[in-house]
């Protein structure tokens, strides 16, 4: 796979521009005004999630159990998705790698039709960070995500990678955006990659990052990556706020060439 840009990738970023557009587009919002609508006409309408108290409720007390570091009390927070995907031992070393938690503020609820979010802000150790939290109807965890607007991109789509190769499943589906989130469980990211692993080999190191085109709307990384057969090349596209938009794991490897001396 060639390290500099083609037309291909500017074509997927181009797309990807009109794609998040019309994501926007005023009609989106219809769908939410449903429940309400049907309530005002006494009609039965699905009801959000969780009542704002009861998500308030759920999210400090999946804060509370982040504050102790203590892997079982987190995983206990996970939902059933969540839990297939993970364990203790698995939720011990994304700990291990994360800041202290030292307090934090509740910012807002919004109920959806399967799902409630919640926005929080978070004091850690390295400082402050935003959280957005999905709970189902029994207030536990079915995914997150934290605003990385003022990260860097290259280290946002190397993050994400490495997650992947940790077998960090919960985590890496955190760097996608909440919208995409709800199409690509935990489960489907492991399957994928394990797939990709497949034609490879085992993940050995990712080896460096380009960002290798953008446009107004999107950033196209490049995730030069060694396996144990082969190097690839996995392509992270990237929203001007560093959310991850798509993911292509490529079909074609690039094999390892061998060293030899040319004759002088």
């Amino acid at each position: 796979m060639p390290l500099a840009p083609t037309p291909r990738s500017a074509a997927v970023v181009a797309g990807l521009a009109l794609g998040l557009a019309l994501a926007g587009a005023p009609g989106a919002a219809l769908a939410q005004g449903a429940p309400a609508a049907a309530a005002e006409n006494g009609t039965a309408g699905p009801r959000a999630s969780l009542s704002v108290a009861e998500a308030r409720t759920a999210a400090n007390r999946i804060l509370e159990a982040v504050q102790t570091r203590d892997p079982n009390r987190r995983f206990a927070q996970f939902s059933p998705e969540l839990k297939a995907i993970s364990s203790p031992e698995l939720v011990a070393q994304r700990i291990a790698a994360e800041p202290r938690l030292l307090g934090w503020t509740l910012l807002s609820v919004r109920g959806g039709l399967r799902s409630t979010k919640v926005e929080a802000s978070l004091q850690t150790a390295e400082g402050t960070r935003d959280l957005f939290m999905v709970l189902n109807d029994r207030g536990e965890l079915e995914g997150y995500h934290f605003d990385l607007t003022d990260a860097d991109t290259a280290k946002v789509a190397r993050d994400f990678v490495e997650a992947l190769s940790a077998g960090q499943f919960v985590a890496a589906r955190s760097f996608l955006t909440l919208q995409l989130q709800e199409e690509f469980s935990a489960a489907s990211l492991q399957n994928q990659w394990q797939q990709l692993q497949r034609r490879t080999g085992d993940f050995v190191a990712v080896r460096r990052v380009l960002e290798v085109d953008r446009s107004d709307a999107a950033f196209l990384a490049m995730v030069y990556t060694e396996f144990a057969e082969v190097t690839d090349s996995l392509f992270v596209i990237l929203n001007i706020n560093n959310e991850i938009v798509g993911v292509n794991f490529p079909t074609d490897s690039v094999r390892p060439r061998q060293f030899s001396r040319q004759p002088r």
